[in-house]
């Protein structure tokens, strides 16, 4: 059965393969692209976003703009990694073809949950789906499930224990994991066994049209970023791993835990604590991924992209 998918997002390099993939997978249905900041500014992510659906040739999926800095604190964006566009590789000249449109995310979420349910795969802070959650609670009873691709079971990678969608805004991701809607976390202790190896490059390369190339060049920067600052060898491709759980589970193993996010510690705001082992005596509350079918993952994301013929 085909799921029907909203992807709210912050473009960033592997959000943008994180589209490609939900556009081109047969097992969802993208009807919605909503930003947040948080890679780069929402400004810039949200052309990011119409980007990557030009470049696709895709112009009936709407993009949204979203939040512009997280519920309560001051905004942190990640140019470091990502570059002054958020998409930094590749040089584009040109403005996007797929327009911006006229609904808020917030409106765009509104309108699309109101008569059918979704899932909502969210690769950035969780900013917007507070403030819907908040704002439309009775809209929660839409939602099928919502698959994040942040935190971690164990190190962080913008703070000691915190994974950077989740400290951008803490309070958001608390209060969306408290709401009582299926949550599912695709941490780094997953997506970093997604790997963008030389052998991955090359079949990006083997596609041979021009928008595999423009992805190539992406994770080829994006390789860059991650040696520099990180040290990686090959860089973790995180956002589509959040999809891929949702395109089949069978991928991405998870198992049940609690899970709970710091909004307080001086030098732990923004970890995500999950009980994998029961000490609290908290119920479970959310499907922790664990575990990557690597072989399945990459046949996915690569078949995504040779699909399109741009």
């Amino acid at each position: 059965m085909v799921r029907r998918l909203i992807l709210d997002c912050d473009p960033g390099h592997d959000d943008a393969m994180a589209i490609l993939l939900a556009v081109a997978d047969p097992a969802v249905d993208l009807v919605a692209v909503t930003t947040v900041a948080g890679n780069q500014t929402v400004d810039k992510c949200t052309v990011n976003a119409r980007r990557v659906l030009s470049l696709a040739g895709v112009s009936d999926i709407p993009v949204a703009r979203g939040a512009d800095r997280p519920l309560v604190r001051r905004l942190r964006i990640a140019d470091d990694v990502h570059g002054q566009t958020g998409l930094d590789g590749p040089l584009f000249d040109d403005e996007p073809s797929v327009p911006e449109s006229p609904y808020s995310a917030h409106e765009l979420l509104v309108e699309v949950l109101r008569t059918t349910p979704a899932t909502i795969v969210a690769t950035g802070a969780l900013t917007n789906i507070a403030r819907l959650l908040s704002d439309e609670p009775a809209l929660a009873a839409n939602i099928t499930e919502i698959v994040w691709m942040g935190g971690s079971t164990d190190r962080g990678n913008i703070a000691p224990l915190a994974e950077a969608n989740a400290y951008v805004d803490p309070e958001a991701a608390d209060l969306v994991v408290r709401s009582g809607v299926p949550f599912t976390m695709c941490g780094l202790n997953v997506t970093h066994q997604a790997l963008v190896t030389a052998d991955v490059l090359a079949r990006f390369e083997q596609i041979g049209t021009p928008l595999a190339r423009v992805c190539r060049e992406w994770m080829t920067y994006f390789a860059s970023t991650y040696r520099d600052l990180f040290g990686f060898e090959s860089p973790p491709l995180h956002d589509p791993v959040a999809v891929a759980r949702v395109i089949d589970p069978a991928i991405v193993g998870c198992v049940e835990a609690n899970l709970v996010i710091e909004t307080q510690g001086e030098w732990t705001a923004g970890a995500t604590v999950v009980d994998l082992d029961g000490y609290t005596g908290r119920p479970p509350n959310a499907q922790i991924a664990v575990t990557l079918d690597q072989a399945a993952f990459w046949d996915r994301m690569v078949g995504a992209v040779a699909s399109f013929v741009c």
